[in-house]
């Protein structure tokens, strides 16, 4: 991200852009915006500026505050889009750093957005004991923010995982019968 972030003329400019253009559907307030993207309400506020003015985004008025979203009629959108997707990527020893604070960790499989296949139900499956969901939510939103997507998540105990895996549950089933990567496995995936 370092090289993308001197190429766009920042981070912050980055984590904007990908949030708008990954979520095209959306519309964002700055406030908003800045929270998803885990950076500072100005730094967002002026990026937005710029990307508006750049035709990237475009203003939305409605009632209240006013709501920023993808332009899907800027020239070279699509290449943007191509772009940002194929070099959008989070390293799997950094994900898994995240969420060891959220307690014993025992697996953790990503499927969905990390594998290209948009339709499972969840996008991280986390596996441990004594996990602690206010950490868990923190590294998920921490990911979310790298990624510029909202990310779709279960957590289970390792008692409670061994169990609905062994009655075929189907949430368990449709991470691990389609492609997903085991990117920590301790209890022998």
């Amino acid at each position: 991200m370092e090289a993308l972030g001197k190429l766009f003329g920042s981070p912050v400019r980055l984590k904007i852009l990908r949030l708008f253009l990954f979520n095209e559907d959306v519309a964002f307030t700055a406030s908003d915006a800045a929270f998803r993207a885990k950076v500072s309400a100005p730094a967002a506020r002026k990026e937005i500026a710029l990307l508006l003015s750049t035709g990237i985004v475009k203003k939305k008025n409605g009632k209240g505050k006013p709501l920023y979203q993808a332009n899907r009629g800027f020239a070279n959108y699509e290449q943007l889009l191509i772009f940002l997707r194929s070099t959008t990527s989070i390293k799997d020893t950094n994900i898994i750093n995240t969420f060891k604070k959220a307690g014993a960790l025992r697996a953790v499989v990503l499927s969905g957005i990390f594998t290209g296949v948009l339709e499972p139900k969840i996008d991280v499956l986390i596996v441990g004991d004594k996990l602690d969901e206010r950490s868990i939510k923190t590294a998920i939103h921490s990911i979310e923010a790298e990624l510029g997507r909202e990310l779709r998540y279960a957590s289970f105990a390792t008692p409670d995982f061994r169990y609905r895996a062994g009655v075929y549950d189907r949430l368990i089933r449709d991470v691990l019968d389609y492609p997903h990567r085991t990117i920590f496995d301790k209890i022998g995936l």
